[in-house]
């Protein structure tokens, strides 16, 4: 239990249903929905697509995203990967012969196809209740009628000025005063609101054919994309057979590959022969196991993970509990590893996560991404859409796991998780943040099952993330972590920004309540009726 004289947050506690996301109106909007009688998918599409609107340097229709979903509270979940391919032209030889050796981390090659909206569309057909052109309304109506800024997305647009000053759609659409808006300033995108329409009209068609597609397509081809009409009309995302391991006594699920949550699972199967219990949260100790185990599955997952429909991922040997003996003994209680290769893709810590659960106790884990800050930078004119840049993962290389290629998805690092027991679920959750997700997420997990907080505590915790060689600690451990941590080899950094966010609901297994935990570096919260 927190102690009430010191700042922060309760969790929150509901009955029937509750939301948790990292914007207000998106929170709203997911209950608002559920009051009105739509279930946990209905209102997690609604959701998502306010955040699309109102967290722009965040997520989008011009991005990608994946989905854990349990009906009805078992836990037989259900995967959908929502991410984007490359366009069909693409390939290492194509890209070599224009000169193109590496993907410019903003640049057109770093676009791929969205397969957010179609995902959208699939996901409500399938699992909602309600139409796609009502779950739209609360988007429309921000975009079109305005909404007001929020203090942390506020911070993040004024980081990205520079990039949206390179491109005039970008400017003309996020800086049409020349500056960002700050917290509390009434913003508005009236040609996504034209999008957004078009797609409630239409369905997924009107963005991946018609107007809205010839405007993306044409601006692409302007500026030396390879990208045709026939890449956005065949978009297409799939469900998928979800990944697991055990931890504690409970399964955590993650989306296979082309996502990179297999990289949680390795992370836990490392920690899983560490008694954490009996180490200081807040300690060295516990610190130099989780980022020790971080980057051995790091590690792995730039040698192997990449789009299964073009490389062998060998997922079952990766995840199987033998391999993670044979991680784990790399590991000195003493002494950081020495020769572990560093995280090799660009960084980023761009993406918006929510979870919802509904009276019926389906529940829904959705992480939806446009990559970096404000994705590629790129805006088609006349659409209000900012383009990802999921594609900078790529290597133009084709021996490599993400080595390009025509209609290939890259290495995504977005990844909702859901943890189960028993044969229900017991929580959906995720962190947000880039190549910090695994760990960020294990070490919210951690937190709850090794340490027992509530998921507020545990997403409340202060936060580190082993990078290019160096150890970057959240304010919130002391100077002396931080100098264990140069005792036992690390080198270590203030951490020039919040770690992550992370939103959580766990399902209390004896009344049947459920406990919210939402992203106190984010500007959101968790409610519950």
């Amino acid at each position: 239990m927190r102690d009430f004289q010191r700042p922060g947050r309760s969790a929150a506690h509901a009955g029937e249903a509750m939301a948790a996301t990292s914007h207000p109106l998106a929170t709203q909007t997911a209950l608002g929905v559920m009051r009105e009688g739509g279930n946990a998918m209905d209102a997690a599409v609604a959701a998502v697509a306010v955040l699309g609107v109102v967290e722009p340097a965040m997520t989008g229709v011009g991005g990608d995203c994946f989905v854990l979903y349990a009906k009805g509270g078992k836990d037989d979940v259900i995967a959908f990967n929502g991410s984007g391919r490359a366009p069909q032209a693409a390939s290492v030889d194509k890209l070599r012969g224009m000169g193109v050796n590496s993907i410019e981390e903003h640049g057109v090659h770093s676009i791929t196809v969205p397969g957010a909206v179609q995902a959208w569309e699939t996901l409500i057909a399938d699992h909602g209740t309600k139409d796609l052109d009502q779950l739209l309304q609360p988007a429309i109506k921000a975009a079109e009628q305005g909404f007001v800024v929020q203090p942390r997305v506020a911070h993040d647009w004024a980081n990205q000025v520079a990039k949206l000053e390179k491109d005039a759609g970008a400017k003309a659409t996020f800086l049409p005063t020349g500056k960002p808006p700050k917290a509390g300033d009434n913003f508005k995108n009236p040609e996504l609101a034209e999008t957004l329409k078009r797609i409630a009209r239409e369905g997924a068609k009107g963005f991946y054919t018609g107007p809205v597609a010839e405007k993306i397509v044409k601006f692409l081809n302007g500026i030396g994309g390879l990208h045709t009409p026939d890449d956005f009309a065949k978009a297409a995302g799939e469900y998928v057979k979800p990944i697991s391991t055990s931890y504690r006594g409970y399964t955590v699920h993650e989306c296979p590959p082309n996502g990179s949550g297999i990289t949680t699972l390795l992370l836990l199967n490392i920690l899983e022969g560490f008694d954490l219990s009996k180490l200081d949260p807040l300690g060295v100790e516990r610190l130099h196991l989780e980022v020790e185990a971080g980057r051995l599955a790091f590690a792995d997952r730039d040698a192997y993970i990449g789009d299964p429909r073009h490389v062998d991922v060998p997922v079952d040997r990766l995840l199987s509990k033998k391999h993670g003996d044979e991680q784990r003994a790399h590991i000195s209680t003493t002494k950081a590893m020495p020769g572990v290769p560093p995280v090799g893709l660009p960084a980023h810590n761009d993406t918006t996560y929510l979870c919802v659960v509904d009276k019926h106790r389906n529940a829904v884990s959705f992480i939806n991404s446009i990559f970096d800050g404000f994705g590629s930078g790129k805006v088609a004119p006349g659409t209000g859409v900012i383009l990802q840049n999921r594609g900078s993962s790529f290597k133009v290389d084709a021996s490599h796991p993400n080595g390009i290629a025509g209609g290939k998805r890259p290495m995504h690092t977005i990844i909702p998780a859901m943890l189960t027991k028993g044969g229900r679920v017991v929580m959906p959750f995720g962190v947000m943040g880039g190549h910090y997700q695994p760990v960020g997420q294990s070490h919210v997990l951690t937190n709850i099952l090794d340490y027992g907080m509530d998921p507020q505590e545990a997403i409340d915790a202060p936060r580190a993330h082993h990078r290019d060689g160096v150890v970057k600690l959240e304010r919130g451990y002391s100077e002396a972590v931080a100098e264990g941590l140069r005792k036992l080899g690390h080198k270590t950094v203030p951490s020039d920004g919040p770690l992550g966010g992370g939103q959580a609901i766990w399902i209390d297994e004896k009344t049947g309540n459920l406990v919210g935990g939402s992203e106190p570096r984010k500007d959101g919260l968790a409610l519950g009726y």
